[in-house]
């Protein structure tokens, strides 16, 4: 018999004639994956109580109300019975999951809640040889590079997920939607499948495909979709140590008797940035600047609504990454045709700004874009030497009081 998140798990095969539960969360961006989530943690309680289980799923406290791209959670928590169920959900939220699904691979360097519970590793939850589940068009290896190595051995699960056209993140393959809608492509039942094959105790694959024929119809083409999907998800063993080596920084919440009588919001000082409250994590994608076209006409400084450009020597405009949110208005308000372009932010291991590279070493800096894909335009480079610099006493601006 196996350990789990809530309680003592069967072995799959095994007899599920004792009391047992299992925890399942789904890790989604705020706003754009909302529906996506919700039909994932919703369908895996339908799927349970196909099987003759009980269950029930619920979104976190915290993040509502949702900002867009902003992660967020939902959680599903099934039991062999009510009793075991109701014992399960004595805490709110599940301390730890037996499977985390992940919607969008990003997400995989870490998240950040708007509520803020510090930056944490998107696989914080995931139990001794549990499993964390990535929608991704890409293979194990590479996305366990950005994500944090963790003492004991799991297991990173790749659900195929081919990059879609519009996506936010440049060759992203996660599917986003809107408020109330989603992109009806098949990643929600592929997700249980992908449930059904790691973790059967939860739900069977026959439930799964119960749940696609109600929700299309009785669509045996989508259902041989799910099917074939359930055969290609890729699973790779993580040894403990495996995976990114970053560290976050750590922050521990007071206890109600640690608490002050009254609360107060301490003011930030005029022209810096939040010192604690990062926000990196929820873009999908980042601005990458070409020093040696820009020509200094401060409408990406000017517009940015988080205020991440800072001036560099020549009066140019570097991007400070802990900061940004990967909005694109910078690349969108930019005259200069690929001066600023977004690319996918699972290509680069932190956030440390790229001035400092291109300063150091030009013609890497431009075989980084060139690897990007981003045209280089030497044909307007001269312009832009001559162009003069608008701020030429360059001010960083940094957090508190520094």
């Amino acid at each position: 018999m196996a350990v789990s998140a809530t309680g003592p798990t069967q072995d799959q095969g095994a007899s599920t004639s004792e009391s047992a539960s299992w925890s399942v969360e789904v890790v989604y961006r705020g706003i754009f994956q909302k529906t996506l989530a919700n039909r994932i943690s919703r369908g895996i309680v339908l799927g349970a109580r196909k099987d003759g289980k009980v269950g029930t799923a619920f979104a976190r406290y915290g993040d509502s109300p949702e900002r867009n791209g902003i992660p967020a959670k939902n959680f599903a928590v099934v039991a062999t019975d009510e009793v075991e169920l109701e014992s399960s959900l004595a805490r709110y939220e599940p301390e730890s999951v037996d499977v985390s699904i992940v919607v969008d691979d990003t997400m995989c360097k870490g998240i950040e809640s708007w509520a803020w519970y510090g930056v944490q590793p998107i696989n914080k939850l995931v139990l001794p040889n549990g499993f964390l589940v990535v929608t991704s068009d890409k293979d194990p290896e590479e996305v366990l590079k950005a994500t944090r190595a963790k003492p004991y051995a799991w297991n990173l699960a790749i659900v195929p997920s081919p990059v879609h056209a519009g996506v936010f993140a440049p060759d992203g393959s996660a599917s986003f939607g809107g408020l109330w809608v989603y992109n009806d492509d098949n990643t929600d039942f592929n997700c249980l499948a992908a449930v059904a094959r790691l973790a059967p105790q939860i739900i069977s694959l026959e439930a799964v495909l119960d749940i696609v024929r109600e929700r299309t119809n009785n669509d045996e083409m989508r259902v041989e979709a799910v099917t074939a999907t359930y055969g290609q998800i890729k699973v790779r063993h993580v040894q403990a140590g495996e995976g990114s080596a970053v560290e976050y920084e750590q922050y521990d919440k007071p206890g109600w008797t640690q608490m002050r009588e009254g609360i107060i919001v301490e003011a930030m000082k005029v022209g810096t940035r939040n010192p604690i409250y990062k926000k990196w994590s929820t873009r999908t994608r980042r601005p990458l600047v070409n020093f040696d076209t820009c020509i200094k006409c401060t409408q990406c400084w000017l517009q940015c609504p988080d205020e991440c450009f800072e001036v560099t020597p020549e009066g140019t405009y570097e991007v400070v990454y802990e900061a940004c949110i990967g909005c694109s208005i910078c690349a969108d308000v930019c005259p200069v045709p690929d001066c600023i372009v977004m690319v996918n932010e699972l290509g680069f291991a932190n956030n440390d700004n790229l001035y400092g590279m291109y300063a150091s070493d030009p013609d890497g800096y431009r075989a980084l874009l060139t690897q990007h894909g981003i045209p280089l335009h030497p044909e307007l480079i001269e312009k832009a030497r001559k162009t003069p610099a608008v701020h030429t006493q360059p001010t960083a601006v940094v957090g508190g009081e520094e």
